[in-house]
């Protein structure tokens, strides 16, 4: 219950300091509309092809913003060495890690809801036909971005090129999720029954994101003393 608590201050703490300066969430809010509106005036927005790739364009969008939340959750730690402070605290490092994980995916949420609007709206997608199952590749999804983006946005923290290690680092480890969530958004989206293919990729999303829940977990000391 104590690491709960943990966790659950360190996401809280995250959250405040986000709602009161609003810096990932605008980057990332504004960078996936912008995207999504420019793919609108390229593709015919009336195309079953549309519609047909309108799960990976989503994704796409988000692991790309996901990359500017990511690099603030460490780096607003930086200043005054506060990331010293909490490293030296008796906060376990894996409520750190899972704090900011969860904090990255309740802002990711944000976006990500955000741009589902801007997508039904430009691209006349009607996206409510399987909103529950939506909703859960969304939740699983997310999480694994989420975990992955706080593992490895500790690693570089203290470089100067942080925000280009970050994307080079995760999305190569990200390709199973996105595809899985690519798959099923896109199924989704087109207002397709959910057959025994679609469940194998549920499978996956909740495979990967135990995985690399656990792995956090395990290696936190590691990668924060790092």
């Amino acid at each position: 219950m104590r690491s709960l608590r943990q966790v659950w201050t360190v996401a809280a703490k995250d959250l405040a300091i986000e709602l009161r300066t609003k810096e990932s969430l605008n980057a990332a809010g504004a960078f996936s509309i912008v995207i999504l509106v420019l793919f609108s005036f390229v593709f015919d927005p009336f195309s079953d092809t549309t519609k047909e790739i309108g799960g990976g364009l989503l994704w796409l969008v988000f692991v790309f913003a996901g990359a500017l939340v990511f690099n603030r959750g460490f780096a607003r730690e930086l200043p005054n060495e506060c990331l010293d402070a909490l490293m030296s605290s008796p906060l376990p490092a894996g409520s750190l890690l899972m704090g900011k994980a969860i904090a990255n995916f309740a802002m990711l949420l944000v976006v990500e809801v955000i741009s589902l609007v801007v997508f039904g709206i430009f691209y006349d997608v009607t996206w409510t036909h399987h909103l529950p199952l939506l909703a859960a590749v969304f939740a699983l999804g997310t999480w694994g971005i989420s975990v992955m983006g706080s593992v490895f946005g500790a690693l570089p923290v203290n470089l100067r090129l942080r925000e280009l290690m970050l994307p080079v680092i995760i999305y190569p480890m990200l390709v199973p999720l996105l595809i899985g969530a690519s798959e099923l958004t896109g199924s989704l989206l087109s207002a397709q029954p959910v057959d025994p293919g679609n469940l194998i990729w549920f499978r996956v999303l909740i495979i990967f994101d135990i995985v690399v829940s656990a792995l956090a977990l395990l290696l936190a000391d590691t990668i924060l003393v790092n």
